[in-house]
């Protein structure tokens, strides 16, 4: 089990005393050196994850013709289901993918069916990305560059939300339901129905992360690496099935708007640190993927990286 920090959320809102530092300060160091954290008292309440997950839940269950008719080979579609095969998975891991912020543009494209599903994930979608504007305000805070830093480009930015649905494991053999890969965007919250999770520390080891009740798995994207100039790398993750039963989760992914470009702060650069990354932007990512098929083999932040010198 990977030693994952669990971090109290509503010590960010107690601005006026240290507490909020030594959050950020902690925020900071489980970004540096391992890429995730966890969150707890973040305010969302669990009738509003439980019926996330169970319309999750339902949504796999309703018929190949339900589902199939959302299913698309053009990864630029607003909503998309599909199957994952890739190499270095076992068994096929079934997605829905939509855009979610602002959420009024997005919702009506969504499934109608199971009833209620836009209800309850738009509910969670909403206070999911409250969240997350809260910790990137932390995270550029942990860097030095202010919590109003990009805010403007956070507030606007995109939302992916990636509903996931994964077998049970019937085989006595370990088996990978999503391949080793890191996420495109800067940060992601992970709400999970049980554990599956792995994460690959520092140590290039394997590691179980924890799926603690009421607490939420962030990581850190691509795109973080890049605002962060390197100092925050991106957590290459993957999913083992479970034996003993389906697992669901919904990744709620942020990024900056679709045609905005990111790119290192010039605050993180200097004689000593020079620039690392190219500058790129969430249509960028969709061409790459769009071209390389598998993004599990060469991932985008290898694409963004300049040489040094």
């Amino acid at each position: 089990m990977a030693s994952v920090p669990i971090l109290d959320m509503s010590l960010l809102h107690l601005r006026a005393s240290n507490a909020r530092k030594t959050v950020v300060d902690e925020i900071g160091r489980a970004c540096k050196t391992l890429g995730c954290f966890q969150v707890i008292n973040h305010g969302i309440g669990e009738c509003v994850t439980k019926d996330a997950l169970e319309v999750a839940r339902q949504f796999f269950n309703l018929s190949e013709d339900e589902k199939m008719a959302l299913a698309s080979e053009d990864i630029m579609r607003p909503v998309r289901f599909g199957a994952n095969s890739k190499e270095g998975t076992t068994q096929k891991r079934l997605f829905l993918k939509h855009y979610a912020n602002p959420l009024s543009e997005w919702i009506q494209l969504w499934p109608a069916a199971p009833c209620g599903y836009r209800e309850k994930m738009g509910k969670y979608a909403v206070e999911a990305r409250s969240i997350a504007l809260q910790l990137m305000d932390a995270i550029m805070e942990s860097l030095g560059l202010g919590d109003t830093c990009l805010k403007d480009k956070f507030d606007k930015g995109m939302q992916v939300m990636a509903v996931n649905s994964y077998p049970q494991n019937m085989s006595s053999a370990p088996a990978v339901g999503f391949a080793p890969h890191s996420d495109f965007g800067i940060i992601t919250l992970l709400l999970q129905s049980c554990q599956g999770l792995q994460i690959l520390d520092r140590g290039q080891t394997w590691k179980a992360a924890p799926c603690a009740a009421g607490a939420l798995h962030v990581h850190i994207g691509d795109y973080m690496e890049v605002l962060s100039n390197g100092r925050y790398k991106s957590l290459i993750h993957r999913a083992i099935l479970r034996s003993e039963q389906k697992r669901f989760s919904i990744a709620s992914i942020h990024g900056f708007p679709m045609d905005d470009s990111v790119g290192v702060p010039e605050e993180l650069v200097d004689e000593h640190n020079s620039k690392k990354y190219r500058d790129s932007n969430f249509r960028d990512f969709m061409n790459y993927l769009s071209s390389v098929g598998d993004s599990s083999k060469k991932r985008f932040i290898d694409q963004l990286k300049l040489q040094e010198g």
